[in-house]
């Protein structure tokens, strides 16, 4: 808190603060949704030849899940490795709390599994005992495997890089069973979202749009990005919002920052990103971008501010089940090709914030001091300029929506030549970074429908929002 700042401001930003829609929650999938995802995971691992699938999830820290295979199967939110038999005479087995987490159900107790083992976090400095918490649980999982007769057979295994240890374990220990990678199965199934799930992603799209709707409430000049960010995250938390740290914001008077709230205090000229990567209502997330105009801006950032806009309404119109994704993404390019930020739409040329040397080799970031009084205040100084190039952050328009910690499972970009399907759920976000000079990025949330679309994100406009500048801080 700047030591201007009045203390009772902060808690009294959001006082009179009501979103112009209700948000109504929706309750938890039906018990039926999962057996449904556990008869055809089954079925998939019958016709591939397995005995059993191993899925597994570690934590990430903070209290996050490294990945969402676990909750999609069973609604399980901790760590866990869950044993499914092929056979559905044997038991679904869970190993878990082999983690020092602290997170007990509800929400979360795992659906359809019939056993759940502690494994206990193990270790000298912890608990002053021997012992590797990824050694017991690779034991405890042969010792049922082979309860089932299952210990020589072929294993589908499921899991992320957070696994790897896990696997290199059990191939030690069980040398007669043949593993297979498998994360393809609930990959496939995640494509395409089912009435219940559209239901959730609606939701948590809904909680972005009240997030930036109380973000707008309380911008004005004197007003800090940290007050701006709990604002947000106030508002949606406070309906139903899963997280509060799925998102950045980014301001300086270029608005080319993506970031976490530093102390920036909003000042007539700034431009503000929200850039919400994720809220998650039970589990599901959805994903949009806004800006935030304070006073007057330059020629500049105006014409990037409106060819953004018009990027993403421009992709919008094609969205309908057949629809060649590739024009999808190359629609949105139109403008910045018309306008010569651009020469095309193809992501293997195409310029963006992130990209190495044409010849691949590494990108130096260009060192100069940048000006910035809130950061020098706090006896810091920024001496690189970011972006290190100027583009969109990245070479496509955007990329489907699923779970929290889940997979992408596909990008809207130019090399995509597949066909949007009824059940899909995409963000499309145009973006452009201009070093020291102009940026925005903006995007919706989308569902495809049986005719068209629709605009998850639809309760706040695409366009920036509009801070006066004579506008002043709350007393």
């Amino acid at each position: 808190m700047s030591p201007a700042t009045p203390r009772r401001r902060i808690e009294s930003l959001l006082a009179d603060f009501e979103p112009d829609f209700d948000f109504v929650p929706v309750p938890p999938l039906p018990e039926s949704e999962f057996k449904e995802r556990l008869r055809r995971i089954r079925r998939e691992a019958v016709q591939a030849g397995h005995d059993a699938l191993l899925v597994h999830t570690d934590s990430a820290g903070w209290f996050h899940m490294s990945n969402a295979y676990l909750r999609y199967i069973c609604d399980w939110a901790r760590e866990g490795l869950l044993i499914i038999p092929s056979d559905e005479d044997k038991p679904l087995i869970l190993l878990s709390f082999f983690t020092q987490s602290v997170l007990l159900p509800p929400g979360g107790e795992p659906l359809l599994v019939d056993e759940i083992w502690q494994i206990a976090p193990w270790g000298r400095e912890y608990a002053d005992r021997p012992g590797q918490s990824v050694l017991k649980t690779a034991q405890a999982c042969v010792k049922k495997l082979a309860a089932m007769g299952l210990d020589a057979g072929q294993i589908g295994r499921i899991g992320d890089k957070k696994s790897l240890d896990l696997w290199a374990t059990l191939d030690k220990l069980l040398p007669a069973a043949r593993f297979v990678s498998e994360n393809a199965i609930i990959d496939r199934m995640q494509r395409v979202r089912s009435p219940g799930e559209q239901a959730m992603h609606r939701a948590a799209a809904q909680l972005i749009d009240i997030g930036i709707q109380a973000a707008c409430h309380v911008a004005r000049p004197g007003v800090s990005d940290h007050e701006l960010y709990a604002a947000f995250t106030y508002a949606q938390l406070a309906r139903g919002g899963e997280t509060g740290d799925g998102y950045q914001i980014g301001v300086n008077e270029f608005g080319t920052a993506c970031g976490k709230p530093y102390g920036h205090v909003l000042r007539p000229g700034d431009l503000l990103n929200f850039y919400i990567s994720n809220v998650t209502y039970q589990g599901y997330t959805a994903q949009t971008a806004r800006m935030i105009a304070v006073g007057t801006l330059t020629d500049r950032q105006e014409d990037v501010l409106a060819t953004c806009v018009d990027g993403v309404k421009r992709a919008e119109k094609l969205i309908r089940p057949g629809a060649l994704i590739r024009d999808v993404n190359n629609a949105a390019f139109e403008p910045f090709i018309e306008k010569g930020y651009l020469r095309d739409a193809e992501a293997r040329t195409m310029p963006f914030n992130w990209e190495a040397m044409p010849d691949g080799e590494p990108r130096q970031v260009k060192r100069q001091y940048v000006r910035d009084i809130d950061w020098e205040a706090q006896g810091r100084k920024l001496m690189h300029v970011y972006p290190a190039t100027h583009g969109p952050h990245n070479p496509n328009l955007g990329h489907s929506v699923g779970m929290a910690g889940g997979s992408n499972s596909f990008n809207i970009s130019s090399h995509n030549y597949d066909r949007l399907e009824e059940g899909m759920v995409f963000v499309l976000h145009t973006q452009w970074l201009e070093p020291l000079s102009a940026g925005c990025n903006v995007g919706d949330c989308y569902l495809v429908t049986r005719d068209g679309y629709e605009n998850l994100s639809c309760h706040t406009p695409l366009e920036a929002f509009r801070v006066p500048v004579d506008s002043s801080p709350t007393p």
